[in-house]
């Protein structure tokens, strides 16, 4: 029987009343009184030294307030980047200076040269028109193989190349690994491109500083999945302003997927304008400046090796990657394609043997950094592409190669360092090939050949590892930041409860599953649960949404500040009913005695917290208050089968995806309607990347898809009705909640399982296929077929 309140229960998002009803408050919804705009001069060549900036014609134009150029920021920090990796050699990566306004060079189209603020946005983009500007161009750099070679012109002067590092991991297997290699039955070899993407969450980006001088307190407003961070990196590097200084606000955000993890210019810029001209300053980026200026995603090209014996069984994989890092260090980008992508190499198998090798190149182009996923995507391609080719290789089903080499036995440590602590993977391929009635797949593809197209069947199976942590480990690891989380649990006198959380809502569904977790511990009505989220004024430290954290970290904190607010209650409810406190459970909102008829609602032991006549002071202080960090003992590790059908067009090349089935294990679930919605929302942008969307730079530095009508999106017609479960749960062993994490899954297991059924449609008919790299466009598979 479905339950109907409480953990498990499908309760409907409370937040959509207000986001459907057009009661949301977005960032670019709050206006301040006085509030002046800001216009980015960007730079539209790829690589240049800016000779001549010349902003007098501009000063002078009507409503601008003043313009900025890089030289106001001479002096002041800039963007830091919150990883450093350390490469094989044991030599710290190369991290050069990231300023707010270009100093001296343009290192991408879209780098801002000059900020002009003007009472309106129309006149301070028009006087941007006004600044005479001479750019000496310089050669770009766009190929990462060609960016590291000898004489290649370099992003920034003063690095010694454009390596920011060679990372190698595990360092002391790679000997072994080659020989494992060189030794093996069969190699299966494969080389392949994760391109780069978009993010484009449906609202851009946009800040409004404010200053209020009599108290020299700044404010920032922004669109961040972060806002803890966004004021620690802003004001303690680049701006150094004291935290109890600056207030950072990320109201209602309207989608994330990454991109707004991190510390961008504008933040900066918009915050130190507004005490330079004591006003408020507001910047709403474009579509356009999206495409220029949010972090890129993914942009991997990897050769991939997998060693087997006779019989299969994988004895040893290497990879060795290229990662673009793009003109500069974001925020989390150099700990992507090392500890977030190394460490998964392993995936659901008991490959003995693993080496990963990864270049990280800066070009002339945007930055990358983590997108849903981050990493994890990259890893899992790879891996499930190569398995996928050894397969038809070795002349074994593709289904049963996998359980051969599945880990079995938990906790189960990988050669990559990590440590999985439950799972089942048998259990979710089950479901998987159960759901997506492979035994019934001839007769389909016998059909679809009736109608002249080809039918291809693809799977995947993959692990991701959630919730990021511990601190102490990842703080070896190079992290700047710690990665706990934190709320404080705020009981009104009247039994309600405010929850005050450091992670961020941008679509998660967190004022409704949180509620459900407090309820149940307490036993009372979800409305009495109120959750307060992102303004660093009023919430706790935390590190705010990503990562798949929110539930297993962020929720973690909330159960155990929970635990604290009942604890004490039970110590009030004792002397109200005469009893020891050891004797007292709460159970359905009330407190009674055990073996007794003695009870006591939770309201009023509420009440009597705050009214304490009936209760020693010396021993109980009044009020009914708690805050809670926790940092987790581990990762959690989410994991799950994903099985594809497409149909091929063989006269155009154009693929159709008509059945998709998604198995996953995430431990406890909370709401499962919430968590399908995650997996739906994972499966459209994974099936996005795998069919259609490329972010494409041409030989000179331009973007050649800087817009919709060139960077492609999926569509509801592009999607088939999804078959998703979630019933194979082993919950995680160490927090609270038993809970891992849903929400890049989709994102992660759903590319390699379609390209395996494309892969898979061709072989069938005769077309010696071996790989296509994503996007699987009509163009590319109809070339594919045809040599």
């Amino acid at each position: 029987m479905p339950k109907d309140h409480g953990i498990g229960a499908a309760n409907k998002r409370r937040e959509d009343v207000r986001f459907l009803t057009g009661k949301g408050r977005y960032t670019d919804d709050i206006n301040i009184n006085g509030q002046a705009y800001v216009h980015f001069l960007r730079s539209d060549v790829a690589h240049g030294k800016l000779t001549k900036v010349n902003t007098s014609a501009a000063e002078a134009a009507p409503g601008v307030l003043r313009v900025f150029t890089g030289k106001d920021f001479e002096g002041i920090g800039g963007l830091p980047c919150g990883w450093q990796v350390t490469d094989r050699h044991g030599n710290p990566m190369q991290e050069p200076a990231h300023p707010v306004l270009a100093q001296g060079k343009v290192r991408h189209v879209g780098d801002a040269i000059a900020a002009v603020v003007a009472e309106s946005y129309a006149e301070a983009r028009d006087a941007a028109e006004l600044i005479e500007l001479d750019i000496e161009e310089l050669p770009a750099v766009i190929d990462m193989k060609a960016a590291l070679a000898d004489g290649a012109p370099k992003v920034h002067d003063d690095l010694t190349s454009n390596l920011c590092y060679d990372w190698g991991f595990v360092e002391e297997n790679r000997d072994a690994v080659d020989q494992a290699i060189k030794g093996a039955h069969h190699v299966t070899t494969l080389e392949l491109v994760n391109q780069r993407l978009v993010a484009n969450p449906m609202e851009p980006r946009v800040a409004v500083g404010d200053y209020a001088s009599h108290s020299d307190e700044s404010t920032l407003y922004t669109t961040s999945q972060n806002p803890h961070v966004i004021r620690l990196l802003m004001g303690a590097f680049v701006l150094g302003i004291p935290e109890h200084k600056l207030r950072v606000v990320a109201p209602d955000v309207g989608g994330g997927f990454g991109s707004k993890i991190f510390h961008y210019a504008e933040e900066a810029f918009c915050t130190f304008a507004a005490k330079q001209l004591k006003r408020p300053v507001k910047w709403t980026s474009s579509r356009s400046e999206a495409f220029m200026t949010d972090a890129h995603g993914r942009d991997h090209v990897t050769k991939i090796e997998l060693a087997m014996d006779a019989e299969g069984n994988f004895l040893a994989l290497r990879t060795d990657t290229h990662a673009n890092m793009g003109a500069y260090l974001s925020t989390f980008s150099t700990s992507v394609p090392t500890w977030l992508h190394g460490t998964l190499m392993a995936g659901n198998y008991k490959t003995p043997l693993i080496y990963v090798n990864v270049k990280a190149v800066f070009t002339n182009t945007v930055p990358v950094d983590a997108y849903r996923g981050a990493g994890r995507p990259e890893a899992t391609f790879q891996l499930e592409r190569v398995i996928d080719k050894a397969a038809r290789e070795m002349g074994i089903d593709p289904v049963e190669l996998r359980r051969k080499n599945f880990v079995t036995e938990f906790p189960y440590a990988t050669p990559v360092a990590v440590e999985y602590d439950t799972g089942d993977y048998n259990a979710t391929l089950d479901k998987a090939l159960e759901l997506a009635d492979v035994s019934g797949f001839d007769a389909r593809a016998a059909e679809s050949a009736k109608n002249g197209k080809w039918r291809g069947l693809g799977m995947n199976c993959y692990i991701e590892a959630c919730g990021i942590a511990p601190s102490a480990l990842v703080g070896q690891l190079g992290a700047r930041a710690g990665l706990y989380e934190s709320a404080t649990v705020r009981v009104n006198a009247t039994g309600g409860l405010v929850v005050m959380t450091g992670s961020h809502s941008h679509g998660q569904g967190h004022e409704t599953a949180f509620p459900q977790v407090i309820a149940e511990m307490i036993g009372i009505d979800e409305s009495q649960v109120e959750i307060v989220h992102g303004d660093t004024a009023n919430t706790p430290m935390g590190m705010g949404t990503y990562g798949s954290r929110s539930l297993a970290v962020g929720g973690s904190a909330m159960v155990r500040a929970t635990e604290k607010i009942i604890a004490k209650a039970k110590k009030i409810a004792a002397h109200l009913m005469e009893a020891s406190a050891d004797d007292v459970e709460l159970k359905d909102g009330a407190f009674s005695v055990a073996g007794t008829d003695k009870s006591v609602a939770w309201g009023d032991v509420c009440l009597a917290a705050y009214v304490p006549h009936n209760y020693p002071l010396d021993e109980i202080e009044p009020g009914l208050e708690e805050t809670a960090f926790y940092d987790p003992a581990n990762f959690t590790y989410p994991a799950g089968a994903y099985i594809c059908e497409v149909e091929v067009d063989p006269d155009t090349g154009k693929v159709t995806v008509e059945r998709f089935t998604a198995a996953d294990d995430f431990g406890n679930v909370v709401n499962p309607m919430i968590v399908e919605g995650q997996v739906h929302g994972g499966l459209a942008q994974g099936i996005g990347q795998a069919l259609l969307e490329n972010c494409v730079y041409d030989e000179n530095g331009q973007l050649v898809s800087a817009s919709f009508m060139d960077y492609a999106m999926p569509r509801a017609a592009d999607l088939p009705n999804f078959s998703v479960d979630h019933s194979c749960q082993t919950p995680c062993t160490h927090n609270p909640l038993g809970v891992k994490g849903c929400g890049e899954a989709g994102a992660i297991g759903s590319p390699p399982a379609l390209v395996n059924a494309v892969v898979d449609a061709l072989q069938r008919n005769g077309k010696d296929v071996k790989h296509i790299d994503m996007p699987l466009s009509p163009a590319r598979v109809w070339a594919a077929m045809n040599g």
